[in-house]
């Protein structure tokens, strides 16, 4: 039997024309990610195990104990989807919510919008409310909403990535309790970076990335049910329509069983263990203090040089801060500049504030008050450049 002709013969010289990779260094100062920590970077580069390897399984359980910590809660589901955020985001709604389901989603910026849309696909009744991109929700707003809707789940964003904004938390877990609502709360720029207590303020579910307050790369989804949650879990009268993401799948490999259900990222768990150990030898509340006062240089920097910061003081981001973009500012091409000049990344606006502010994310191993300085810096010597009108005011003291 002869061998048939491949279509298309592969030319050799083809095969050597890639180099090697090589990458630019950059300075991540934008919306995520940020960089990792050199030591989660070691132990990424470690040689992998099995997925079922005793070693691993122990690992699995470290890594879960410190997301518990990390989160101030004692949920017992509690793991890393093997997805990035968006992955934990969509498992906090394919398990609890079923079709006709009463969803609330408050919308103050470009993720609740996701939340919204992705409620919707699982068959939804999705209802928002909304306030400016740039503010928060009062209790007596969120109150009025569920005394109206009366829904089975609020879905709010703590840390919304688009606006700076930080939602206050007290009170709403006690509003959604007595209104027999699960609360979902959005705690992707928050945790690791800023004060999160989900069991104190009665939260029922969350989830975050791997990316920003905790120093490593993308690719895994932290995310926690309560026990109100998985109650209603477990009276779904149906099957999760999301295999991949059924916790109660996952729950078989990631509780006491141990029972295969996919190939897990172990490369990626190893290095989210390291970024959480050495959140916990830091200590939360050291963290939560250093990203707040480097974020308070950079604010007071920024508006010494006469810039607006787009968030009033007592709802902004200590890890994301938006900054208004002057008018006769080609904000865009400042930041290009600063990427291709200085290895420098900020981001620019999403959503409604597209073109109209830039977001600088000080987060995890990226808040240290020398990427403070060295950024106010840039923006006092070079911004003038970009301006058509009045110059930059005085330098950074």
């Amino acid at each position: 039997m002869s061998v048939p002709p491949i279509a298309h013969p592969v030319n050799s010289s083809h095969r050597s024309r890639l180099a090697p990779l090589a990458l630019p260094e950059r300075l991540l100062l934008g919306p995520g990610p940020s960089n990792a920590d050199p030591v989660v970077l070691d132990a990424l580069a470690r040689p992998p195990i099995g997925h079922l390897d005793p070693a691993y399984v122990a690992l699995m359980g470290e890594v879960q104990e410190l997301l518990r910590y990390a989160w101030q809660t004692d949920n017992r589901l509690t793991l890393p989807m093997s997805g990035t955020g968006s992955a934990a985001m969509e498992a906090t709604l394919a398990n609890t919510v079923e079709r006709g389901d009463t969803v609330l989603v408050a919308v103050k910026g470009y993720f609740g919008l996701r939340l919204a849309d992705m409620a919707s696909r699982y068959g939804a009744h999705v209802v928002t409310i909304s306030c400016p991109w740039g503010e928060a929700f009062s209790l007596e707003a969120l109150e009025a909403a569920l005394d109206e809707h009366r829904p089975a789940i609020l879905a709010i964003v703590h840390a919304e990535t688009s606006t700076g904004v930080c939602q206050p938390m007290e009170g709403i877990g006690d509003l959604c309790r007595r209104h027999g609502t699960l609360l979902l709360l959005d705690t992707v720029t928050s945790l690791g970076a800023v004060p999160v207590h989900l069991d104190a303020w009665g939260v029922d579910m969350a989830y975050s990335c791997s990316q920003k307050g905790l120093s490593c790369p993308p690719g895994l989804g932290p995310f926690t049910m309560g026990p109100r949650a998985e109650a209603k879990l477990a009276s779904r009268g149906g099957k999760v329509p999301n295999w991949y993401l059924d916790v109660s799948l996952l729950n078989q490999y990631w509780g006491s069983d141990r029972v295969y259900h996919h190939t897990a990222p172990v490369n990626m768990n190893f290095g989210i263990r390291e970024a959480l150990r050495l959140l916990a030898d830091e200590g939360l509340e050291q963290a939560w203090q250093r990203h707040r006062a480097n974020a308070e240089r950079l604010w007071s920097g920024l508006e010494r040089l006469g810039l607006e910061l787009h968030v009033a003081e007592p709802l902004r981001l200590p890890s994301l801060t938006t900054v208004r973009i002057p008018q006769g500012v080609d904000g865009k091409a400042f930041s290009q500049h600063l990427l291709n000049s200085h290895g420098i990344e900020v981001g620019g606006g999403l959503g409604e504030l597209a073109g109209r502010i830039w977001r600088i994310g000080l987060m995890g191993y990226n808040s240290r008050q020398e990427n403070v300085d060295r950024l106010l810096n840039l923006f006092e010597q070079e911004l003038p450049a970009f301006r058509s009108s009045t110059p930059v005011a005085a330098a950074v003291a």
